[in-house]
């Protein structure tokens, strides 16, 4: 009984504490992020790439973009393009 209280507890502290989704906190560097999306991450359907032609549709994640916005280098909303 007594464990089960403890894993309640720490499922709903994981839940109300807004964790960082575990995609990001995985992804080191960009072909971390194209193994799993292969055209990268937009932060939104009405993102534009703007380096030009890409070989695949970036998923659109904008919380997963916020904490990968770093490797977004071209700075369009695309984070990681291919």
């Amino acid at each position: 009984m007594k464990k089960s209280i403890t894993a309640i507890t720490l499922a709903l502290s994981l839940v109300l504490s807004g964790a960082m989704p575990a995609d990001a906190a995985k992804f080191k560097n960009c072909t971390a992020v194209n193994k799993v999306h292969k055209g990268g991450v937009s932060k939104s359907v009405d993102t534009v790439n703007s380096g030009g032609k890409t070989k695949n549709q970036p998923t659109v994640d904008a919380k997963l973009y916020k904490t990968l916005k770093a490797m977004d280098r071209d700075k369009d909303g695309i984070a990681c393009e291919k």
